[in-house]
């Protein structure tokens, strides 16, 4: 236990410097994004334009997002508990994948009100909306500074990122729907570049979820091959005769762990063994936790239950994570 103690204590104190940084970086973004949402809101309601409300709501979404997210980077520096042995690092990811969900929610809606807005036109007062569209954009890209000198391996600032990228797209069709209402007066432009920002908003986010869904499902890291590593393990360590019942995931998209049976050859010393599987994990393959089960001759495993776990290793087997 000790042992375990003490490693974990060493991972998070490497990540704890950019995490509180990154924590300060999404605090100002949720500051901005909340403070203009309401000027935004205002102004689509004052000019009649979709994409400015569209933008607000957006904006609204993303305030909300960027304060869980700034909630979970300040959950995940707790230290484990009895109860939540792994800690709180995964609530981020939890928390990007509820991001996914919720740009996708807004998304679909902005589409049906601008099919709404297609079939009955509105008037919409162009000057007004071009100065809100402006600032809101100018508010936007402060944020999207603030953010983008964070780590980006991080899921979590990953989806706030994609959040205030969403919001500063929204701000540019804006201006450019406000451009084209005072050149021509064709309100149309308004709910049409307010669909195109959705659908882009919308392929970004299914990419955030199917990452942060991959993490949650506890699939094998995408840059890991399973079968790659169990093959490394038997070639290079010596006496390891065959890998078997291995399983990798990753705690939050950033460190990886692993579990794996190891075969010994008649007269290894198990220690000896373990401990190089364990060097030979970290160094080579970033994997900076795992727990290594020693084993002579017969399979531990192989008892009672042994046809339930043969199946679950063979789905395992076959069910490759990329």
């Amino acid at each position: 236990m000790a042992h375990i103690h003490d490693h974990s204590g060493h991972d998070h104190g490497g990540g704890h410097v950019h995490g509180s940084t990154d924590q300060k970086r999404v605090l100002i973004a949720a500051c901005l994004t909340a403070g203009f949402m309401v000027a935004e809101a205002l102004g689509g309601l004052f000019t009649g334009s979709l994409a400015l409300l569209a933008d607000a709501g957006h904006m609204l979404a993303d305030a909300i997002a960027l304060g869980l997210a700034w909630y979970a980077f300040h959950l995940a520096g707790r230290p484990a508990t009895g109860q939540l042995t792994y800690g709180f690092g995964r609530v981020k990811t939890l928390v990007a994948y509820t991001n996914g969900i919720a740009i996708f929610v807004i998304a679909l809606w902005i589409v049906y009100e601008a099919w709404d807005r297609l079939l009955t036109p509105a008037p919409v007062l162009g000057g007004p909306m071009l100065v809100v569209a402006i600032l809101g954009l100018l508010v936007n890209i402060g944020s999207f500074l603030v953010l983008h000198g964070g780590d980006r391996d991080n899921l979590n600032m990953r989806g706030a990122i994609l959040h205030v990228l969403g919001d500063l797209l929204g701000s540019a069709a804006a201006i450019v729907a406000a451009l084209v209402i005072l050149a021509t007066g064709w309100t149309p432009i308004d709910p049409i570049l307010s669909v195109l920002v959705s659908l882009l908003i919308l392929s970004t986010a299914w990419s955030l979820m199917r990452a942060a869904a991959h993490v949650l499902l506890e699939g094998v890291p995408p840059s890991l091959d399973r079968d790659l590593i169990a093959g490394d393990i038997q070639a290079t360590v010596q006496g390891v005769r065959e890998v078997h019942h291995m399983h990798i995931w990753s705690l939050d998209g950033s460190s990886s762990m692993a579990t794996l049976h190891a075969c010994l050859n008649e007269g290894v010393d198990a220690h000896q063994a373990v401990s190089a599987i364990k060097k030979r994990l970290a160094s080579e393959h970033g994997i900076s936790h795992a727990t290594v089960e020693p084993e002579f001759g017969r399979c531990a495993d192989d008892g009672d239950d042994h046809h339930h776990e043969h199946e679950h290793d063979a789905a395992a087997h076959h069910g490759h994570y990329h």
